[in-house]
């Protein structure tokens, strides 16, 4: 080392920790406010602390002062040690520690600054990353931890025989992790220092660091999943009485001496075992629960039969039956709640599975005469349609109530409220709740998941990726190919965590329509570290919980991964293309001359490369929706111009353009244009745009669905209504972000790939079941499809009579059933009822393409009789697809019962500037045709205007 070197390292350490001490934000605050921020709040001297007290100005000043720190600290070291990169993370650390033990702030921004004259690339990454990463997890603390993750792990990738700047920079994250976890952030801070309680012991033990308290963020593999939920729901508001835990091993003295139980205010000892109300199994009544502990001396014994509980001979029998493995037993302290009523409900009725009703068990006095079953308690259904942001009831707002007793008709209501509202609260899953009623107030005392209601089966996105009923040959075919690679997508990021999860269970068929896992796609989420509505977020828009940090951070080799591919999909795509595109080139033996054998071996070949094909038509879509969220691009600022029913709409209209000025009248446009050599040029092209797009159906994702190719008369019918009555052009997007446009590009490609394919799969299908029909083996064309593939490729030909006429009166049975559930609990659900609709003039749906507009309602469940339609019709339809296209084109808006804002229908609704709103439930049932209505396609809002 150099003496220049020496001096350099001198003053390094002796300047930058001065430099970091520099109280530049309190000299900002305190002269344009008057403020001194070590007087207020958390004692800070932060950005945070400058935004918070001195305002948005004052913020940015902050911010602008601690980031020249950051800047100087590395153009020091970069002074002295031009060569040398880790002498300028070595200038951070000391930076960050003057800024700590001196400025008493945490040193975030003269990191962040510093880092990006450091290494800009870098910096760029841990931003790409953070980025899509907070907007999956929408918490800023989740995402503060998270880049101290990204800043080493991206600098270990980029460098990685670089030791001293691998060490430095895991010691610079290694610091800052230290001191978030020593300080606490000003903008955490609540105004509402009422929630903390009026009563001065319990203010008392919540500050008692050395006792745990519900209002504490707590984990079930540490407390037990009762305890745990309890603490999340105290701190989202519910009403959940005061409550401490204690661990195993812990001395109960310190939580005995706080404590000050008394008849007025007794205690109650509960259990919290590790796996008790877990998901797979409640534990009801197996261990101790411990009431009216009045006076202190008695509480040591409460707490003792509570342990001993958790070794009992019938415990110890439920644990085994179930292959729950020995854990511990937490014991959870709570105020008692002095019940003048109390119960259980029911979030969802689990007998019947289906429907609104909450069901409800109630009677005077506490909550465990209830549930201890030695009386027979009074009980109550209430229907409950949808619950707001509050979990009060509203004060004008009646439920339907059945069943009489002793309890207020309004209590009643509120529990049921409360119930489905919690389930709302837990992303759907039926809720057990216990509760009591003091006289005052409504008491939450335990929620837990209904077991016996598992698993869960959702239609909400399965029905927009394939909608309608569904014969089993598409089945067979569909369900491996999105399972198995869902599974695969999913084993990218867990990895070994991926063992135990059974991805054939991904997807079912209820009522021969396709139902999703949502519980299995829950816990996938969850051990991935994302909330478990993530994959409604990407594809639907919903909101996101936030998601468990330390999940998310073991996650991250898993997650980069994943993003690893989602960054190189383009290249991905275009390495596969050729192999796709060749293989769908035209065979020179027409399918008719092939053997049955050689139709299954090209089926078996276009299989293999569908599945690949089948991996991009996943993440393209979702790769574009997260970019478009990450970016804020909105709908109306992408191009679509490749998704095929786009391009196909576009090339039928410009033709149509062309052919107008050729008709004399309103007769048939086709019979005119075969009289002159012009026309039939435009004749010869549309039949060249039909041959181009002839692969796309009613529905693209169901092969026994026919083809343009095979029924061109809607498609020809498009082209008359273009002729006819000139449509607005489409609008031509300004395009916001190429990135973004790429994606929307290949989401596009992808589709006409994977569309052509199984039209593909379907014509040589056809042609198998051609020469069954002609030698006997099928008896009437479509029989073929109620076959599974397994089927065909064994060819045991005669059992496939009887098979085909039961799955037949199935599928014809299923597909009469009006509406389809959109939730499904557990494998066995009974039949669904009809609804009695509540009248109501307003239906609120998703909207999904902006304006507004007034029309005739016209239902369609099929496009079979499509009759006139025009811009004065709205379209009622219970889902769009690819074949929809023709007759989007020429209304004036859209209305469907299931879909979202990406969805084929929504898709062309802006492309045509037709107002849309989706996911309208049991809009076909609900609405009638000549009613008059007006849509909001912005808000999603459906208004009746009258009866018709």
């Amino acid at each position: 080392m150099t003496l220049m070197h020496v001096w350099g390292a001198l003053l390094i350490f002796g300047l930058c920790p001065i430099l970091g001490g520099l109280p530049l934000i309190r000299w900002i605050t305190t002269r344009l406010t008057g403020k001194r921020l070590q007087q207020l709040g958390t004692g800070n001297v932060s950005v945070s602390a400058a935004f918070y007290h001195g305002g948005k100005w004052v913020g940015v000043l902050a911010v602008l002062s601690e980031a020249l720190k950051g800047i100087a600290a590395v153009l020091l070291a970069r002074s002295f040690f031009p060569d040398r990169p880790e002498w300028e993370i070595f200038s951070l650390i000391a930076l960050v520690y003057g800024r700590y033990f001196i400025g008493k702030g945490a040193g975030t921004t003269n990191v962040v600054w510093g880092y990006v004259v450091h290494d800009p690339l870098t910096s760029f990454l841990v931003f790409l990353i953070g980025g899509i990463g907070f907007t999956i997890l929408r918490e800023r603390q989740a995402g503060k931890f998270g880049v101290l993750i990204l800043f080493p792990l991206i600098t270990v990738l980029r460098h990685p025989q670089e030791t001293p700047l691998i060490v430095g920079s895991v010691g610079l994250a290694a610091f800052l992790w230290w001191i978030y976890n020593q300080i606490p952030d000003d903008l955490d801070l609540r105004s509402d220092t009422a929630q903390r309680g009026s009563k001065a012991m319990f203010q008392f033990l919540r500050e008692d660091r050395s006792l745990i308290s519900l209002d504490q963020a707590l984990k079930a593999d540490k407390v037990g999943q009762k305890a745990a939920t309890l603490s999340e729901l105290k701190r989202s508001g519910y009403p959940v009485p005061e409550g401490w835990v204690l661990l195993p091993g812990d001395d109960p003295q310190p939580l005995i001496q706080a404590m000050r139980p008394s008849r007025e205010q007794p205690l109650i000892v509960r259990s919290s075992a590790i796996g008790e109300d877990s998901e797979s199994a409640s534990a009801a009544g197996q261990y101790g629960s411990i009431a009216n502990v009045t006076h202190r001396e008695l509480l040591l014994p409460a707490i003792m039969r509570c342990l001993d509980s958790y070794e009992q001979e019938s415990a110890v029998q439920y644990r085994r039956d179930r292959a729950i493995p020995d854990a511990s037993m937490i014991v959870l302290v709570q105020n008692q709640i002095r019940g003048v009523f109390s119960g259980v409900a029911f979030s969802r009725d689990p007998i019947s599975r289906q429907g609104d009703a909450v069901l409800i068990e109630a009677l005077p006095g506490n909550a465990d005469q209830v549930v201890s079953g030695q009386v027979t308690p009074e009980s109550y259904i209430v229907n409950v349609r949808e619950v707001g942001q509050d979990w009060a009831l509203p004060k004008e707002q009646m439920l339907e109530v059945s069943g009489q007793g002793t309890v207020p008709n309004r209590l009643i209501q509120q529990v049921a409220y409360l119930a489905r509202h919690l389930e709302e609260y837990f992303h759907g899953v039926p809720q057990d709740i216990e509760w009591s009623y003091d006289g005052e107030k409504l008491w939450l005392l335990q929620a837990r998941s209904i077991t016996t209601l598992a698993p869960i089966w959702t239609r909400k996105i399965a029905a927009e990726v394939i909608p309608g009923a569904i014969r089993p040959l598409t089945w067979s075919i569909n369900r491996p190919l999105t399972c198995g690679v869902w599974g695969k997508i999913f084993t990218i990021v867990l990895g070994t965590r991926a063992q135990g999860l059974n991805f054939e269970e991904t997807a079912t068929l209820h009522y021969s329509h396709a139902y999703f896992n949502a519980t299995l796609l829950g816990q996938i989420f969850r051990r991935m570290g994302l909330p478990a509505e993530s994959l409604e977020f990407l594809t639907r828009g919903a909101k996101f919980s936030r998601p468990p940090l330390q999940s998310t951070m073991a996650n991250s080799p898993g997650l980069m991964r994943l993003l690893k591919r989602e960054m190189r999909l383009e290249q991905d795509f275009a390495r596969d293309e050729p192999r796709f595109l060749a293989a769908l080139e035209p065979r020179y033996a027409e399918l008719s001359e092939l053997s049955i054998e050689e139709l299954t071996e090209q089926i078996q070949q276009i299989l293999e490369l569908l599945e690949r094909a089948t991996y991009y038509s996943i993440l393209a879509p979702l790769s574009a929706a997260l970019r478009k969220a990450m970016f804020r691009v909105q709908d109306d600022e992408v191009d679509n111009q490749d998704t095929p029913e786009v391009a196909a709409m576009r090339a039928l209209s410009n033709l149509a353009s062309s052919a107008r000025s050729l008709l004399e009248n309103s007769e048939d446009v086709f019979t005119q244009l075969e009289k002159t050599a012009q026309g039939q040029a435009i004749l010869h092209q549309f039949d060249q745009i039909l041959d181009r797009y002839g692969y796309l159906s009613e529905v693209g994702t169901d092969i026994a669905i026919p083809t343009w190719r095979e029924q061109p008369e809607p498609i020809r019918d498009l082209f008359r209504q273009f002729c006819l009555n000139p449509t607005p052009e489409p609008t031509s997007p300004k395009i916001k972000h190429q990135g973004v446009q790429r994606r929307i590009a290949l989401k596009g490609k992808v589709t006409e790939i994977y569309s052509r394919f199984l039209a593909e799969l379907r014509w040589r299908f056809l042609a198998i079941e051609q020469q069954w029909l002609a030698s006997g083996i099928l008896h009437q064309p479509g029989d073929i499809f109620f076959l599974t593939y397994a089927e065909i490729r064994q060819g045991k030909t005669s059992q496939f009579s009887e098979l085909i006429q039961h799955r037949r009166a199935q599928f014809d049975h299923d597909r009469q059933l009006s509406p389809i559930p959109q939730l499904v609990y557990g494998d066995d659900p009974p039949t669904p009822a009809l609804p009695t609709w509540q009248a109501s003039n307003r239906l609120q749906g998703i909207g999904a393409s902006a304006g507004q507009v007034a029309g005739t309602i016209r239902v369609m469940r099929s496009l079979n009789g499509l009759g006139t339609v025009d811009r004065d019709t709205i379209l009622v339809v219970p889902y769009t697809d690819s074949g929809w296209m023709p007759v989007l084109a020429r209304v004036g808006g859209l209305i469907a019962e299931v879909g979202g804002r990406l969805s084929h229908g929504a898709i062309v609704a802006r492309e045509y500037r037709i107002p849309a709103v989706m996911d309208v439930q049991h809009a076909t049932e609900i609405l009638r045709d000549g009613q008059k209505v007006r849509i909001d396609g912005q808000l999603g809002i459906v208004e009746i205007l009258d009866e018709g």
